[in-house]
C-alpha cells in the first residue's frame, strides 16, 4: 500500500491581534525590488482593515471582486497584469473569505506557470512552485487557508487546482478579523466546515489522521451553533479553529455528496459555495441522516433562511450540465459511496436530487 505524503501549510500564527505582525512576517520574504501584492476582498474597500495593510515600496493593494467564486479568466487576468507591470513579485497575500484566499493561491501559481489556470484544473497538474503566498481569513469555515486546492470555475468545469504547490506558505489566523461578519454569511461559511466534517467522518477514505481533526472541528461547530445562546468573541475563536481543523481533516480524506452536487449549482447558477452546500445538504437525509437532522436544528435556532426551489424551471440541457460537472468529482463520490459509486449515483438519481433543490 502506498501512503499519501501530503503537503501542509508552512507556517501558522494564531491569536487575536496577530494580523499586526504581518509586516514583520513579510519582511524576510521581500526580494529587493519586486513587490508584495495584497488581494483584499472588495467588501473591505473604504473600511478600516484596508488601512492596516503594511504596504512598502512598490507594494500593491488590489480589491478583488468575489461577488462570484473565482473564475479562471479572472485569475489569468490578475496574473498577467502583475507580470506585465512588475515582471515578477515577491509574494501574494490573500485576505478575505475562501474566494479571496483561493484567488491568492491561484494567482501565485500562475505568476510562475505558463498558459491558463484552466490548464491546471485537476489533480497534480501544476509543475512549478508559485511565488510566496499568505492566506488570512476574515470568515471562518471554508478551510481554504489549509487546503491543497484552489477552487475555480473554468470554461468547461468547476474544479480546483489540486497540487502540492497550492498550500499557503504562511497563514495568519486572527479571530478579530471575523468580528462583525453578516450573520447569514457567517452561518453559510460555518456550515461549510460542519458539512466538511460530516462528509469526512462518514466517508470511505476516513483514517485516524482525518478523524482526529474532523471530530474536533465538528465538536467546535456544535459548541458554536448548537450549544451557545448568542455570538461572542469565543464563538469567533472556536469557529476559526474549527475551520482549520476541518480543512486538515479533508486534506487526508475527502468531502462527499453535498460538495459534489453543489459544484454543479455553482457552475451553472453561480451559487456561492457555502450557501450551495447548505441548499444541497438540506435534502441529504438519505445519505447523512443524523447530520441533516442536526443541521436543520441549527438553521432553525440561528433563524437562517435556506433558499428553496432554485432549480425550478431549468431545461434538460441545464440539468445535464450540472450533472456532468458533478460527476467529474470522482474522489468525492468514491469517498461518499465507495468504489462502486457510479452504480449507485446514476444520472437519473442525480437529476432527481437536483430537481429537489
Amino acid at each position: 500500500m502506498k501512503f499519501r505524503n501530503f503537503k501542509m501549510v508552512g507556517y501558522v500564527v494564531y491569536g487575536r491581534g496577530s494580523f499586526n505582525q504581518l509586516d514583520e512576517i513579510l519582511a524576510p520574504q521581500r526580494k529587493g525590488d519586486p513587490p508584495i501584492i495584497f488581494l483584499l476582498d472588495h467588501y473591505f474597500e473604504n473600511k478600516p482593515l484596508a488601512k492596516r495593510i503594511p504596504l512598502r515600496g512598490k507594494d500593491k493593494l488590489i480589491f478583488v471582486d468575489v461577488s462570484y467564486e473565482p473564475k479562471t479568466v479572472y485569475v489569468d487576468k490578475l496574473a498577467a497584469g502583475l507580470k506585465q507591470e512588475f515582471g515578477t513579485v515577491s509574494g501574494i497575500v490573500g485576505i478575505g473569505g475562501g474566494s479571496a484566499m483561493d484567488l491568492a493561491k491561484a494567482v501565485s501559481l500562475m505568476v510562475t506557470n505558463p498558459g491558463s489556470s484552466a490548464d491546471y484544473q485537476g489533480w497534480d497538474l501544476v509543475k512549478q512552485p508559485g511565488v510566496y503566498k499568505v492566506g488570512i481569513p476574515t470568515l471562518s469555515g471554508t478551510g481554504a487557508e489549509v487546503s491543497r486546492t484552489t477552487v475555480l470555475t473554468g470554461p468547461t468545469k468547476k474544479l480546483g487546482m489540486n497540487s502540492d504547490f497550492t498550500p499557503f506558505d504562511q497563514i495568519v489566523l486572527d479571530p478579530e478579523l471575523t468580528a462583525g461578519a453578516p450573520a447569514n454569511q457567517r452561518f453559510y461559511t460555518g456550515m461549510d466546515c460542519y458539512i466538511h466534517c460530516i462528509e469526512s467522518l462518514q466517508g470511505t477514505y476516513l483514517n485516524e489522521f482525518s478523524k482526529s481533526y474532523g471530530e474536533k472541528a465538528l465538536q467546535l461547530c456544535q459548541e458554536v451553533y448548537v450549544n451557545k445562546k448568542g455570538w461572542d468573541d469565543d464563538s469567533d475563536d472556536k469557529l476559526m479553529m474549527a475551520s482549520y481543523a476541518g480543512g486538515m481533516s479533508i486534506a487526508y480524506s475527502q468531502v462527499g455528496v453535498a460538495h459534489a452536487v453543489s459544484y454543479g449549482l455553482a457552475y451553472l447558477l453561480g451559487t456561492k459555495h457555502g450557501i450551495g452546500n447548505c441548499i444541497v445538504f438540506d435534502h441529504l437525509e438519505e445519505f447523512y441522516p443524523d447530520g441533516v437532522y442536526e443541521f436543520k436544528k441549527m438553521v432553525e435556532k440561528n433563524k437562517i433562511d435556506i433558499p428553496q426551489h432554485i432549480t425550478k424551471g431549468l431545461t434538460d440541457e441545464q440539468f445535464n450540465t450540472m450533472i456532468d460537472v458533478s460527476l467529474v468529482m470522482k474522489p468525492l463520490w468514491e469517498n461518499a459511496l465507495g468504489e462502486d459509486w457510479q452504480k449507485i449515483m446514476t444520472r437519473d438519481r442525480l437529476r432527481a436530487l437536483y430537481e429537489k433543490l
